[in-house]
């Protein structure tokens, strides 16, 4: 082989790695289809989906839907008092399908709390409490619920106003008929409310922009006395 074959054949090769390594780095990541804020988005649903659930209890005149969330691997799950009024019978529905009776261990009507336990097969995945104190006017929220039984549907806004006299947090992330119980986050996937109520003076059924939650602190405080109990 001539030196000018020889040249011209690694030339070759060359110019073809060269055009490989630029057709592969033309091509955008995954992570790059999405913006930093959308990321997070994505990340904070996907890590905390698992552990949302929802919550039918059949009642006199039906079903009352809600949501509720895991806070203890063993089955322990948090929802609104008002979810479960009137219970007859509490069915719980996992992440994954699966479903369970779920009985009461301790509710009120003065925080609008229930805690409820279910016997699941395994540990399951739990989300973490925040810090209710530390919120403030314009922060970033997400809801996850089951409005309409559209299970573990995400929604965002902001912190629309703190009421520390009725202890409410109101927010404009759409909140609706089956998301009582569930989270409200903050950006890192916190619980910082339980999502409970909307505002509807025309009395429709629908989101208007103006929702409220209760601090998560008032329940970290429920839970604390519900584990005193004997």
């Amino acid at each position: 082989m001539s030196k000018l074959e020889y040249f011209y054949r690694n030339a070759k090769k060359l110019i073809a790695a060269v055009m490989l390594i630029s057709f592969i780095n033309a091509q955008p990541s995954y992570s790059e289809s999405y913006t930093k804020d959308e990321l997070n988005t994505i990340n904070v649903y996907e890590d905390v989906a698992p552990s949302i659930v929802s919550v039918d209890v059949d009642i006199d005149d039906g079903v009352s839907s809600g949501t509720g969330f895991i806070i203890e691997q063993s089955g322990i799950i948090l929802t609104s008092g008002h979810v479960i009024e009137g219970h007859k019978k509490i069915k719980i529905t996992l992440s994954s399908g699966e479903k369970y009776d779920g009985q009461i261990i301790s509710d009120t009507e003065t925080g609008d709390f229930a805690l409820l336990k279910i016997k699941p097969k395994k540990n399951l995945p739990i989300i973490r409490l925040g810090d209710s104190s530390k919120v403030k006017v314009g922060q970033k929220v997400l809801a996850i619920g089951n409005p309409f039984g559209f299970s573990r549907t995400l929604t965002e806004g902001i912190i629309s106003r703190v009421d520390k006299t009725k202890n409410k947090i109101q927010t404009d992330a759409a909140i609706n008929p089956g998301c009582s119980g569930g989270p409200l986050l903050n950006t890192e996937g916190e619980v910082i409310g339980i999502n409970q109520s909307i505002y509807n003076p025309d009395n429709n059924k629908s989101n208007i922009g103006i929702g409220f939650a209760i601090p998560v602190n008032l329940a970290k405080n429920f839970i604390s006395e519900t584990k005193k109990k004997p």
